[in-house]
């Protein structure tokens, strides 16, 4: 990103893409935590559509307020900024930045709610055996998609053999 492109998004009258992704993180930490919009903006003080606000970017979040959130979010100020994407950070930050498409799967709302409810799972045994039905499923699902599946076309059913 060169110097001169860099702050397109001012003139286009767009949210700042950090404000974006800090809000994304926020949004995705208070789901992880269970948490409602509601609940989270009256520990903080405001409305609930100001929170929603923070949450999509569209208002930026102050020093002071991030570090309040941090603190109802039970997070350090810092979780808000990792993963941020490659053309947001310093040139020098590049080694370690994450995937486009780990970013769309983790604020998609069935993984949030997915990874709350694995960890209140209390069993270590049974959150492997959670882990292996979820694998065993995929990997179904990937074999399925090979093969197009079968109807049974409409009829009498078929007789089955008396039991003698």
């Amino acid at each position: 990103m060169t110097q001169e492109n860099s702050y397109d998004w001012r003139q286009r009258g767009e949210p700042d893409p950090v404000d974006i992704h800090v809000g994304s993180r926020i949004r995705m930490r208070r789901i992880l935590l269970g948490k409602s919009q509601e609940a989270v903006s009256t520990l903080l003080g405001v409305s609930f559509q100001q929170l929603q606000k923070y949450e999509s970017g569209a208002n930026r979040v102050s020093a002071s307020r991030l570090f309040d959130m941090a603190h109802i979010l039970l997070t350090p100020i810092s979780y808000f900024f990792d993963e941020m994407p490659a053309d947001l950070t310093l040139p020098i930050d590049e080694a370690g930045t994450p995937e486009t498409a780990n970013k769309s799967v983790m604020s998609n709302r069935m993984t949030l709610d997915l990874i709350r409810d694995f960890y209140r799972i209390g069993s270590a045994q049974q959150q492997r055996c959670v882990l292996d039905l979820v694998r065993a499923m995929a990997d179904a699902s990937d074999k399925d998609q090979s093969i197009a599946p079968t109807r049974r076309k409409p009829g009498p059913k078929p007789k089955l053999a008396a039991a003698r």
